[in-house]
């Protein structure tokens, strides 16, 4: 999973975020860890109807929404229904945001959000 979100001004660099990804459940109740390039959990996403908590380095950290959970995790919001739906090789509609499945069968999947700003890519690589 990488991540990269564009500059809020043009001389200004856009900020990334990569990491490995194990992701279990729906979008209703999950769990995504992210992992760091030794394999290790950098962190632990869990979401229920009622809960969003995030584990790292030892400490727990609840919130209000997933969407809060997500953006405090990778440092943008990404539509998590939506995810669920690409990385099934289906295509979804959410605002602001479009996907290309065009090599799902690769294991290749690319999304770009554009509203709201700042834009934003979300590049997925699977293993088969």
């Amino acid at each position: 999973m990488a991540i990269r979100i564009d500059p809020e001004t043009p001389t200004a660099e856009p900020q990334s975020f990569s990491a490995s990804f194990e992701l279990t459940g729906s979008p209703n109740a999950g769990q995504l860890n992210l992992l760091t390039p030794i394999g290790s959990t950098a962190a632990s996403l869990s979401w229920s109807p009622t809960t969003a908590v995030m584990s790292a380095q030892g400490e727990q950290r609840h919130f209000e929404s997933l969407d809060a959970l997500i953006q405090q995790a990778v440092g943008t919001d990404i539509p998590v229904a939506a995810l669920f739906a690409w990385l099934a090789g289906t295509h979804m509609s959410t605002a602001g945001w479009t996907a290309d499945l065009t090599q799902h069968a690769q294991g290749r999947i690319t999304a770009r959000r554009t509203s709201p700003l700042p834009g934003a890519e979300l590049r997925l690589i699977l293993d088969k």
